[in-house]
């Protein structure tokens, strides 16, 4: 085995080290032996699946193409209502290049996924997939019915996998409650999956399989690390088994006792009445505009997906509007420390939030064997610390940035870019802590002491349940081009000798920018002219030159690069 991949295997144990350091009991009496050792056997055999196994990575990847069709289907959407400048045909250059605009380009895929993900709720597609998981967990790792239940349906949602166990939820253990609320932690939903394809496709183009891959591997990953940290002192309620599906009534009013009803996972948030202490589930509703609605049909569920997608995609917008905004301000006082006299700004120079996130995250990082050169060893740990603060959009759209970069300027190496995805997979960070900790008490008040001090040992759980399957993604890394996907080939660039430079043209009204002119008399003459056919870089930091036209003499016709257009577009696009 070579070395970068032992250390991901050690790294497996240096983590659930880590988790019994802070254990709440590190007696070995009550050290869950069997949910560990199972647990990273598990994580090792769905690896292997991935990675290894000729029939199961070819079905990965047969998969991976079928979400990237759906990924296409939501583009379509997005396109018809915002326009093909907006949302690019695929293969087709735009009028007017735009550029990536995040709220237009990624929030729309979670609308449609959202809706998506709700049809395939109510027809029973993701409840046999969920039912399927929580078996292979409950009989392997003997977990509780409800803890199994709850985790497979992280593979597909985020808190609402909370509601799947809702009358059980009042009489958990603390051990049960920790391993559900990790769950949410470790794992993706699968409508924020669609945002960091967006980033990462170009660079990574078997990504979305390998992330819905990272959101199964978690699962165990995120029980045999809670287990360590809050270990099982009780029995649960549910240790006899996995909690089956009601059949639903179609009497609107029909009430059954909680001790009684069985679970549905395929039911999203429903309406809940309270008789005493006993809580009783009615049929699935819905409330739209502030009326409650029930679902009737596959389509209606889909539509209030849809809706629930538009409310998620703004919650993402303002969420990050107020995180990137305090990173920025926590970024302007360490710049405003590094403009002091030394020594002070000199030591603020290297002192950065950035730094210091890195620095936190640099063990975990190395015990992933993402790398053993110092430089890029460090950047992946930048990149990794920064989700804590920023979510993990930031960090994905840095590091696709970083693995475009050109060969001779790339820090980041494949294996950095696949182990760093799976460790950027999940939710461990601050911003969650608000929605799933609030969500779980919404749900169980009662429990409200217990959920806000499991909530900070949940996203450590996760934090430390996603650097792990980094390093199950580690071991099984063999440098094989296929498990990135193949790449879009690079188009060449072309710099063009001085005698091709493009001369400006000689009526009074035009308008030099960098891309469509000759450079000032001051400039360098060797400047490279934008390619045809791809859009001009952008002028808005550059002032534009007014070019007199006493002194440009009008060009030639054959003194015209090939292909390009005479007309003024280059400034439009360059705009």
């Amino acid at each position: 085995m070579p070395l970068l991949n032992l250390i991901s295997f050690l790294g497996i144990f240096g983590l659930c080290l880590i988790a019994w350091i802070f254990s709440e009991n590190r007696s070995l009496r009550v050290f869950p032996w069997r949910v560990v050792s199972t647990g990273i056997l598990l994580q090792l055999i769905l690896g292997a699946c991935v990675f290894i196994v000729p029939g199961t990575r070819d079905a990965l990847q047969v998969f991976s193409d079928l979400l990237n069709s759906v990924f296409d289907a939501a583009d379509a959407g997005a396109r018809f209502v915002f326009g093909r400048n907006i949302v690019p045909v695929p293969g087709t250059p735009p009028d007017v290049n735009l550029g990536y605009i995040f709220a237009f380009r990624a929030l729309p895929t979670v609308v449609f996924f959202s809706g998506l993900m709700a049809l395939l709720y109510n027809i029973g597609v993701i409840q046999v997939i969920t039912n399927v998981f929580a078996k292979v967990f409950y009989k392997v790792m003997r977990l509780s019915g409800a803890e199994a239940l709850s985790g497979a349906a992280n593979i597909f949602v985020g808190i609402e996998a909370a509601i799947v166990v809702k009358p059980f939820l009042a009489k958990m253990t603390r051990s049960e409650l920790c391993a559900i609320l990790a769950c949410c932690f470790g794992t993706a939903a699968s409508s924020t999956l669609a945002i960091y394809v967006s980033f990462l496709k170009p660079v990574f183009p078997n990504i979305l399989g390998h992330l819905v891959s990272a959101s199964i591997i978690a699962i165990p990953a995120c029980f045999v690390l809670s287990k360590i940290l809050v270990p099982e002192t009780e029995v649960p309620l549910t240790a006899g088994g996995i909690p089956q599906e009601p059949q639903r009534s179609n009497v609107r009013d029909t009430i059954v006792e909680a001790t009684d009803i069985p679970i549905d996972a395929g039911d999203f948030p429903r309406t809940r009445i309270q008789s005493d202490d006993e809580d009783i589930a009615a049929i699935p509703q819905e409330t739209v505009g502030g009326e409650v609605i029930e679902r009737v049909s596959p389509l209606d569920a889909a539509i209030v997906g849809a809706l629930d997608g538009v409310k998620m995609a703004v919650a993402i917008a303002a969420v990050l509007i107020l995180i990137l905004g305090l990173v920025s301000l926590i970024n302007q006082f360490f710049g405003w420390l590094a403009a002091l006299p030394s020594p002070v700004g000199d030591v603020f120079k290297v002192v950065t939030l950035a730094n210091i996130l890195g620095a936190l995250f640099l063990p975990l990082t190395a015990l992933t064997g993402v790398s053993l050169e110092w430089q890029e060893l460090w950047q992946s740990s930048v990149i990794i610390g920064r989700r804590l603060f920023e979510t993990a959009i930031p960090p994905y759209q840095a590091l696709a940035a970083a693995a475009a970069l050109p060969e001779g300027t790339r820090v980041i190496s494949d294996r950095a870019v696949l182990i760093i995805s799976y460790a950027l997979s999940g939710f461990a960070h601050l911003a969650s802590v608000g929605i799933f900790v609030g969500g779980t008490i919404a749900l169980i008040p009662s429990r409200r002491k217990d959920i806000s001090e499991l909530g900070w040992k949940a996203l450590f759980v996760g934090t430390l349940a996603t650097m792990m399957i980094a390093c199950v993604a580690g071991v099984f890394d063999t440098g094989n081009p296929s498990i990135l996907g193949e790449k879009a080939a690079p188009v060449p660039v072309v710099k063009p000798t001085p005698a091709q430079a493009p001369v400006p043209s000689a009526t009074p009204s035009s308008i030099a920018s960098p891309s469509t002119a000759a450079p000032a008399p001051t400039a360098s003459p060797t400047a490279v002219p934008a390619r045809p056919g791809k859009p001009a870089p952008r002028a808005s930091t550059s002032p534009t030159v007014r070019v007199a036209p006493q002194n440009t003499p009008k060009p030639k016709p054959s003194a015209a690069l090939p292909g390009v257009s005479p007309k003024p577009t280059g400034a439009k696009q360059a705009g």
